[in-house]
């Protein structure tokens, strides 16, 4: 492939020299394709140039970073004086941006180079469409290996022999200690288990049972534990990868779960909007209810009297006045057995009692590792089944945790900010005094290599689309000068990777058609909201024309969601802003803010409304943290024929988009990340390029111009987005995917422990040089 596009740049040298005349410096496709568009003249553009996602320059030499396809990259440099061109390697295409950076030739000093391809035993796929879908890979693989390999069905017997809960043995008892053995008692207990009714409870055969050495776990009926023996015995017999998958997933193995998420204000009301406060916390608060759900029936199925646990691990805020965030544990309302357990972060000093930005937490994160280790075994009794980790804080504390205690590990990103903030890796320098990308990006590669599977919401979290970089794609190679380079961050194509999306909840947002759901005595708070004529802290401006349809946001106020780019292309397009009222919820005016960049985002705000004149067409509301009312809020948007905008320079899922849809509401949505998924374009709703803010404002005029001409065009589009909810995003469909992956990477992980020793020493040192190092520069946060 490679070659094929070395031979192609031959023919593309005018193009070439007009990149080459950009003078020295980085360029990204964008940069490259507006150029190459404007000095074409229609002719076609070479596919290597196509496929170019950034472009170094210096001259006489253009080095380009060429995508063939997600995941797949091959690096190639040209001297378009000499017309030489040739492959190089990757570590030498991120020398030459370093030395573009750094304004200087290399001295030749050695640097560190980071690469965790070498223990990469286990083989991948190689196709991008099984990009995602590691747990289908791995059950295939897995399953060849036991039917080849006789010494992995030992290590399943192995793995069965040690289910055990709170001391006590689950499946098999000490009579087995054999294939022979087990064998022989699955025959019994199939021959004996066919002769009665099959609703016969468990308890009337468990004595027979455990004399040929066969415990609790297998069913609750005579029906399911035979269901359970036969696959068991399919497995013995011909190994097969769905009916490895099933019957690992029906395993009795996750009882208490606990899942990370330090930073932010985490409780359950009066915090969305606040700086670091928002999906993430409505996403972990709906995995654990559908999770505890999950976990009560399959146990109830498994004929066991066990009590799960679901913990979730966040910061203390002895000062969150307003909020339960100071309060050390509380209940998670629609569940029994759920909590939330707050651990503050302490240093030499003693509890540290400020709001601590997600940029500056990594100081503290080792000690609350160790303080949430010692909280955790006192509230269970026992060391937890399964460890979730949210975004890069919650990754290493999880990795770290689960490391200690030799517990399956699951790692979920929502946003990795190497992909949110453009170059934020080769500047790093420039900005890490602000941010400390140096640890943020150095934590994320510790907890994406050292974790077991990684869940994420959409395929282009992994390898982004055609053409765009996946946010777990970004982390294959890219340099922080002078302090290291990788060169094998992360493999697309790794089988740790799964999609699982995850939905709205459905007590809350429902469709605005189902009358008899809808909570109408929220009704005049909302109007009060939209039109009260009154300006003060929470809504500011004025609506004059309440008949118009409502174009509605609503985010955090921070520049990568991007709502004042909306604001601008409204103020720009005279024929949205006659169509329609613009309407934006973000931003909390009724306190000073602490967080910087919400600050120069609400100064922009405001200067938009006065160099726009927007005030009578749009309204700007502080951040509404009543999640219910907030659902009768779109279904109000609904009323008005509105529609839902998500603006978002980049959006790793868009849990407000399938909120929206759900409601039945019109949604467009930013062009890169998840929305991009989620929505099919013209038909459950529209796709908006944030960086073309007037052509997304021609769209959304278009729109409002045919619904106007044809009303039936909004009803067709909303019915388009529900239906796309509900064929793909539902709490449901997540929590029974979410046990199964760890049930099969459970044993993946007890099946393969001796082969990651080098792998988990290479990320000890990596740890210890590597992430301490940087975590010494960031200074800790000073109680006022």
């Amino acid at each position: 492939m490679a070659q094929q596009f070395i031979e192609s740049l031959s023919k593309s040298l005018t193009l070439l020299s007009s990149i080459e005349r950009l003078g020295c410096g980085i360029y990204k496709r964008q940069q490259i394709l507006s150029l190459l568009e404007a000095e074409s003249n229609g002719a076609a553009i070479a596919d290597v140039l196509n496929a170019t996602q950034e472009a170094a320059v210096s001259s006489p030499w253009v080095a380009l970073a060429v995508r063939t396809s997600p995941g797949v990259w091959c690096y190639i440099r040209v001297n378009v004086q000499t017309v030489d061109v040739e492959e190089i390697s990757v570590s030498k295409y991120l020398l030459f941006k370093e030395e573009i950076v750094d304004g200087r030739k290399s001295n030749g000093n050695f640097a560190f180079e980071v690469d965790f391809e070498p223990f990469r035993a286990l083989p991948h796929p190689t196709l991008s469409n099984s990009i995602g879908h590691g747990m289908e890979f791995l059950n295939r693989h897995m399953s060849a290996k036991m039917f080849n390999d006789k010494e992995s069905m030992q290590s399943l017997l192995e793995f069965l022999r040690v289910h055990s809960h709170m001391g006590k043995n689950m499946m098999l008892n000490e009579k087995i200690q054999d294939l022979g053995t087990l064998q022989s008692s699955l025959r019994m207990a199939e021959k004996y288990l066919s002769m009665l009714a099959p609703d016969t409870s468990y308890a009337e055969f468990e004595q027979k049972f455990q004399e040929i050495g066969l415990e609790r776990g297998w069913g609750d009926n005579a029906e399911h534990v035979l269901g359970m023996i036969q696959l068991l015995l399919d497995l013995l017999q011909a190994p097969e990868s769905s009916t490895l998958e099933t019957f690992l997933g029906k395993i009795p193995r996750v009882f208490n779960v606990v899942i990370f998420t330090p930073h932010g204000y985490f409780a359950q009301d009066n915090v969305l909007g606040y700086p670091d406060t928002g999906g993430q916390v409505v996403y972990i608060l709906d995995q654990v209810r559908a999770l505890e759900n999950e976990m009560l029936l399959r146990i109830k199925q498994q004929g066991l009297d066990i009590t799960p646990r679901i913990l979730i691990i966040t910061r203390l805020l002895p000062d969150a006045v307003g909020t339960t965030c100071g309060q050390r544990v509380e209940k998670v309302y629609g569940t029994k057995y759920s909590d939330i357990l707050r651990v503050p972060f302490r240093t030499e000093e003693g509890i540290v009692r400020k709001w601590i930005s997600r940029f500056e937490v990594w100081p503290y994160l080792e000690t609350f590792t160790e303080d949430v280790a010692t909280e955790i075994i006192q509230e269970l009794q026992c060391k937890p089944d399964l460890i979730i980790g949210n975004y890069s804080d919650g990754n290493i504390v999880a990795s770290l945790l689960a490391h200690k205690l030799d517990v399956t590990q699951c790692t979920i990103a929502h946003a990795l900010e190497l992909t949110k903030y453009p170059d934020s890796d080769i500047n790093w320098k420039k900005m890490d005094d602000k941010y400390h990308f140096s640890c943020q990006f150095t934590a994320d590669l510790f907890a994406m290599n050292r974790t077991d599977f990684i869940i994420t919401s959409t395929f282009q979290e992994i390898a982004g689309s055609k053409n765009t970089v996946g946010q777990y794609e970004s982390h294959t190679a890219f340099s922080l000068p002078g302090l290291y380079r990788v060169v094998n961050g992360i493999d697309a194509f790794d089988p740790k990777f799964n999609i699982v999306s995850p939905g709205a909840d459905m007590t809350i947002y429902f469709p605005y058609m189902e009358e008899k759901r809808r909570l109408k005595h929220f009704h005049s708070e909302i109007e009060e909201l939209l039109y009260s004529p009154v300006e003060n802290k929470e809504h500011l401006c004025v609506l004059k024309d309440s008949s118009k349809p409502i174009l509605f946001t609503m985010a955090r106020l921070d520049r990568v969601k991007n709502l004042t780019g909306l604001v601008e292309w409204y103020g720009k397009n005279a024929k949205l802003r006659e169509l329609v009222n613009l309407v934006v919820v973000g931003g909390d005016r009724r306190k000073e803010s602490k967080d910087l960049e919400e600050q120069a985002e609400m100064k922009k705000m405001y200067g938009l409304i006065d160099t726009y004149k927007l005030n009578g067409q749009f309204r700007w509301i502080s951040s509404q943290m009543n999640r219910v009312r907030n659902g009768e809020l779109y279904r109000y948007i609904c009323d008005t024929k509105g529609a839902f905008v998500q603006p978002a320079l980049y959006e790793a899922f868009g849990l407000t988009v399938v909120e929206a849809m759900t409601c039945g509401l019109p949604t467009f949505a930013t062009c890169n990340g998840g929305p991009a998924e989620i929505i099919v374009h013209g038909k459950s709703g529209f796709h908006i390029d944030p960086y073309k803010g007037d052509q997304a404002a021609g769209i959304l005029a278009d729109f409002f111009e045919k619904c106007k001409v044809d009303p039936g065009h909004w009803d067709e589009i909303s019915q388009g987005g529900l239906k796309r909810i509900q064929e793909k995003y539902t709490w449901k469909i997540y929590s029974e995917r979410l046990l199964n992956l760890s049930g099969v990477y459970g044993f993946w992980k007890h099946l393969s422990k001796l082969d990651c020793r080098e792998k988990n020493r290479y990320l000890e040192m990596f740890y210890s040089l590597m992430y301490r190092k940087q975590v010494q520069t960031v200074p800790l946060a000073v109680d006022e």
